[in-house]
C-alpha cells in the first residue's frame, strides 16, 4: 500500500492507514510469487469476501511486504465498493 502511494497512485483510499480493517486498497496480484496471491490471514480474507469485486488474486495491499523477491510484482487496483 505505501509502495503505491509512493509510486504516485493517489486512486488508493487506504482509510484505516494499513491496519486490515477496511479494504479500501483492494488490489489484483496480476503477476507476482504464488504465495502473494492468496489472502495472508483470516481478517483479511473476511475483508475481501465483503468485496463485490473479489477475483483471482484479491489481496489487501496493506497487507503485502514487499522484498528483493517481488521486484516483478503487477498488481491492478480493485474498482471501489
Amino acid at each position: 500500500m505505501e509502495a503505491l502511494r509512493e509510486g504516485g497512485f493517489d486512486d488508493i483510499l487506504a482509510l484505516c492507514g494499513g491496519c486490515c480493517s477496511c479494504a479500501t486498497c483492494h488490489v489484483y496480484i496480476e503477476h507476482g510469487p504464488e504465495e502473494l496471491k492468496a489472502p495472508g490471514s483470516d481478517d483479511e480474507d473476511d475483508l475481501l469476501e465483503s468485496s463485490a469485486h473479489r477475483g483471482e488474486g484479491s489481496r489487501l495491499s496493506c497487507q503485502i511486504t514487499l522484498d528483493g523477491a517481488h521486484d516483478a510484482l503487477t498488481v491492478r487496483l480493485a474498482p471501489e465498493d
